[in-house]
């Protein structure tokens, strides 16, 4: 198993009401043992073979069993948005035919109708039930939707008959994992995404620098959501204490002239540019080769000159790529981020309040307004930033389709 393929990765695990479905407990302690995020949905009758806690115990997280259980979020649509990969093993036969029917009357049925990621089927059953012209049909069905179907294998079943019908082993399953990560689409397939993020430091000797508290979590988040929708990424990143999001090129830089030139090495490459990093817009004119003494001193002048304009100089590439950026503010938030939309020639702005409790640097959470080149404005509510990525993102691929379209 290539624990690069599976490390970090959300993966959503239907469990049916099978005899097969103690297979599913090895198949969830083997993805956990991967290090894949891991959340398992049970239908009723799946209780009735295994027990949830078995699967909390196993993944670390909660299971979820119930549409109607009180909740702060759509819990169907939520678990679709933590999603990059679905198996459904065991696939009853009569998940199946809710699934091609579009059936929701409970939460794995209404689930699999929001998932946009692959979605895969393992069916095991009786013989007899699995060779039926309804069962067939279904199957046949939701492979021309693109659900990926993982054959069932032949051998003794628990009803005493020799046949196809058994649920595959967990190797198998683990490698039909696998190959949908690597093989899925996305609402950006085929698009190549560059995000900046995180601070720069500016030195003004060997140890002493000029910069802010970016925690890069914003930009970090971004490309994660890029190259989950699909995308090429490549991040180029200030000095930050993350860890790099799974399947993104870094780039790491320091100062804001080394993040100017390593995106540079990408003009007219790209077709989104999102410039998430707080780069600094002044250093010192000159930085000391040597550790500046304090003694016999009681004040210190440092002449600043500016940095580059890393937005402003991605808006004169050829071909210009949908470009957003940032405006953190204090007063007057959407008002200076339109003028700085305008200004640095840019498609769409995440206006940030950063004195708002909850929003700003450093946090898990923010709290933004998107105003785009067509004059929107929308307000978003206090929310996590991988939310807000999944927001901005949203728009971006708008303005991309609206480019494409003209």
């Amino acid at each position: 198993m290539a624990e690069s393929t599976l490390r970090g990765r959300r993966i959503v695990v239907g469990v049916t009401g099978g005899i097969a479905a103690y297979k599913a407990c090895d198949l969830v302690s083997t993805l956990v043992k991967a290090e894949a995020d891991v959340q398992v949905v049970m239908t009723e009758n799946a209780r009735r073979f295994v027990g949830e806690i078995t699967f909390a115990a196993l993944t670390g997280n909660p299971v979820s069993c119930d549409l109607w259980a009180p909740r702060a979020d759509v819990h169907h649509v939520a678990l679709a948005d933590f999603a990059d990969v679905v198996i459904i093993a065991p696939a009853t036969a009569n998940i199946i035919g809710k699934y091609a029917n579009g059936i929701a009357d409970d939460l794995l049925s209404t689930a699999l109708l929001t998932f946009t990621c692959p979605v895969i089927i393992a069916p095991a059953m009786n013989s007899r039930m699995l060779a039926s012209a309804a069962v067939q049909a279904n199957l046949e069905a939701l492979a021309e939707r693109g659900a990926r179907i993982v054959e069932p294998e032949e051998g003794w079943l628990a009803c005493g008959e020799v046949g196809a019908g058994r649920l595959p082993d967990t190797g198998v399953l683990v490698a039909a994992i696998e190959e949908a990560l690597r093989s899925r689409g996305g609402p950006l397939s085929g698009l190549r995404v560059l995000v900046t993020a995180g601070p720069t430091r500016e030195p003004i000797d060997p140890v002493r620098f000029i910069s802010n508290p970016s925690s890069g979590r914003m930009g970090y988040a971004v490309a994660a959501e890029a190259e989950r929708r699909g995308a090429s990424v490549t991040l180029v990143s200030g000095p930050v204490s993350l860890e790099p999001p799974l399947g993104v090129e870094v780039v790491a830089v320091t100062s804001a002239a080394e993040m100017h030139e390593a995106v540079e090495a990408y003009a007219g490459e790209v077709d989104l540019f999102v410039g998430a990093a707080a780069v600094a817009d002044w250093r010192p004119a000159e930085a000391s080769g040597e550790k500046l003494s304090k003694d016999g001193r009681d004040e210190m002048t440092v002449r600043m000159v500016r940095t580059p304009d890393v937005i402003a100089s991605v808006a004169r590439w050829e071909p210009r790529p949908v470009i957003v950026g940032f405006a953190a503010e204090t007063r007057d938030v959407v008002a200076n981020a339109a003028e700085k939309l305008r200004r640095k020639g840019m498609d769409l702005i995440v206006a940030n309040d950063v004195g708002q409790p909850g929003a700003g640097f450093g946090g898990e959470t923010n709290k933004v307004t998107l105003v785009d080149v067509i004059g929107r404005e929308t307000d978003l509510p206090l929310m996590s930033k991988a939310a807000v990525a999944a927001a901005l993102l949203d728009r971006a691929g708008e303005l991309i389709a609206s480019r494409e379209s003209q």
